[in-house]
C-alpha cells in the first residue's frame, strides 16, 4: 500500500486536536465567566448586606432615641419629632435603593426587611398626620369661647387623636424591637458586625 494512503490518518488526528482544543477553550471560557459572575454576585450580595445592615442599625438607634426622649418632658416635643423625621429619611433612603434588596439570596430575609420597613413607615407617617390634625383641632378649640356647645365635641375628638397618635408610636416601638434580629442576620452576609456602629451612636 502506498504511503499516501495513510495521509487521512494524519489529517484525522489534526481535526481531533482542533476539536479538542476548541472544546477546552470553550469550556475554559464558560468556567471563567461562571467564576466571574459568581464573584460579582457575592460582591453585590455583600454590598447589599452592608447597606441594609447600616440602614437598619441607624434606624434602630434613631427609634430607640425617640422612645427615650418621648419619656422625658413633652412626649412629642421637638427632639422626639426630630428623631422621627431622621428615621423617616432613612426609610426614604431605603425606598431609593430598594432594588438592591434582590441581591440578597435569602428570600425570607428579604421579606423580613421589606415588611419591617412597611410596618414602620405607616405609623411614623401617621404620627406626623396626627400631629398636624391635633394642632389644627387645638387651634379650633382655643378659638371657641368658654361654654360653647361645640367645645365638648372638639375636646373628645382631640383626645381621640392623641390616643391614636400614642397607639401609632407604641406600634413603632414594638416593630423597632424586631430590627435587631434582622440586623444580626445581615452580619454574616456583610462580613461585618454592626454592633460597633450602634455602640458609637449610643455613646
Amino acid at each position: 500500500m502506498k504511503p499516501e494512503a495513510y495521509d487521512f490518518l494524519n489529517n484525522l488526528s489534526t481535526i481531533w486536536a482542533i476539536i479538542i482544543g476548541a472544546v477546552l477553550a470553550t469550556g475554559g471560557g464558560l468556567l471563567a465567566t461562571w467564576i466571574e459572575r459568581h464573584i460579582e454576585r457575592r460582591q453585590r450580595e455583600r454590598n447589599a448586606g452592608l447597606f441594609f445592615g447600616e440602614m437598619l442599625s441607624t434606624l434602630d438607634v434613631l427609634l430607640e432615641f425617640a422612645t427615650q426622649t418621648r419619656g422625658i418632658g413633652d412626649p412629642y416635643g421637638p427632639i422626639t419629632l426630630r428623631m422621627l423625621r431622621s428615621a423617616r429619611r432613612e426609610i426614604d433612603i431605603y425606598d431609593r435603593n430598594r432594588e438592591s434588596l434582590f441581591f440578597l439570596r435569602d428570600a425570607h430575609l428579604r421579606a423580613r426587611v421589606h415588611t419591617l420597613i412597611l410596618r414602620l413607615t405607616m405609623p411614623i407617617d401617621g404620627i406626623f398626620d396626627f400631629m398636624q390634625e391635633i394642632a389644627l383641632t387645638e387651634a379650633q378649640l382655643r378659638a371657641l369661647p368658654a361654654g360653647h356647645e361645640e367645645r365638648d365635641e372638639i375636646t373628645k375628638r382631640l383626645e381621640g387623636l392623641r390616643q391614636r397618635r400614642d397607639t401609632s408610636f407604641d406600634f413603632v416601638a414594638e416593630t423597632a424591637a424586631q430590627l435587631k434580629p434582622a440586623i444580626a442576620d445581615l452580619e454574616p452576609i456583610a462580613h461585618q458586625s454592626f454592633q460597633q456602629m450602634a455602640r458609637v451612636a449610643r455613646s
